[in-house]
């Protein structure tokens, strides 16, 4: 991939078709539009001021750390079989992907009495989601260890993605945002999920004894380098994000789930990535939700961004 023909499409006519493009993706399936400039004044789950609302506005990192959570998910036995049997995962990647973008964004940038509603129709969903694994091992949607395991992986996808590609965080700053997603995870029921990075480490290591390498997590990986998941004209480095998701999993992780040297970035494609995510740590997209999240709490749309270092 050459980084010069990816840079020539940051150009003001390209940001506002990223800007339609990422509007559009959503909203799309006829879901309801919302607004994250209202009500003005009301505010979020975590504070403008929070490492999550500087994480969750890079869609590079999100991207590129919403692929690593979901491989971690699918190494446990139970979470694989709960997504993949009870999701549009394989019928509709494009769909789920969506879906579960916007309930990242309502989470983090939505109001308050919006981000409690959204989450109480999802738990209400998962209450009716249970099942068998393929070994026999019951599963329940809702279960506080599973939901535990889920909120963890993606608080540490989406932290590792963005210290790695966008700019290195400080051990304060970690801890601080894994902090920051508590309420978000009592409402969701993820009772006790990681506090602090040393939390972590320690579920972590509760749980890499049950990974297991899986056709499934192949398969998730090739419906993420064909989807068309991102607007033209960044889908082209599609394939290299998810390498870069790869990438940045436990060294452990990767070899126990099979994912070794070849899966991960390629010399030339790490400055690639790191270039495209420290960009788009400053596109402004008027119609993001961060964007117009700053606005609710009467801050310039453009806030964020030009906090951006």
């Amino acid at each position: 991939m050459n980084f010069h023909a990816v840079k020539s499409t940051f150009s003001a006519p390209i940001r506002r078709r990223l800007d339609v493009a990422a509007s559009a993706f959503l909203s799309g399936d006829g879901a309801p539009l919302i607004d994250f400039r209202t009500p003005p004044g009301e505010p979020s789950l975590v504070s403008p001021d929070s490492v999550s609302w500087r994480i969750f506005k890079n869609p590079v990192a999100l991207f590129v750390g919403g692929v690593a959570a979901v491989i971690l998910e699918l190494a446990e036995p139970r979470v694989r079989s709960g997504v993949w049997e009870n999701t549009t995962f394989r019928s509709d990647p494009v769909a789920r992907l969506r879906r579960t973008g916007l309930a990242a964004m309502i989470t983090v940038y939505g109001p308050r009495s919006v981000a409690e509603a959204m989450i109480a129709r999802v738990r209400r969903l998962h209450d009716r989601i249970e099942g068998v694994t393929p070994a026999g091992e019951a599963y329940r949607a809702n279960d506080p260890d599973l939901l535990r395991w889920v909120q963890a992986t993606a608080a540490f996808g989406f932290l590792e993605a963005y210290s790695t590609y966008v700019e290195p965080l400080a051990s304060i700053e970690r801890d601080r945002y894994f902090g920051e997603g508590r309420e978000a995870a009592r409402l969701y029921g993820a009772v006790d999920a990681p506090q602090s990075e040393a939390d972590w480490r320690r579920l972590y290591d509760e749980m890499r004894a049950r990974f297991e390498k899986s056709t499934i997590i192949e398969d998730f990986l090739s419906i993420m380098r064909r989807a068309p998941a991102l607007p033209q004209p960044i889908r082209l480095t599609q394939g290299t994000l998810v390498r870069a998701a790869i990438d940045i999993l436990p060294a452990d992780a990767r070899e126990r789930l099979g994912l070794g040297k070849p899966c991960g970035l390629r010399p030339f494609e790490l400055s690639l990535v790191r270039r495209m995510a420290r960009r788009a740590d400053r596109w402004a997209l008027p119609s993001s939700p961060a964007a117009q999240a700053c606005v609710r709490m009467g801050r310039p749309a453009d806030w964020l961004y030009r906090q951006a270092r």
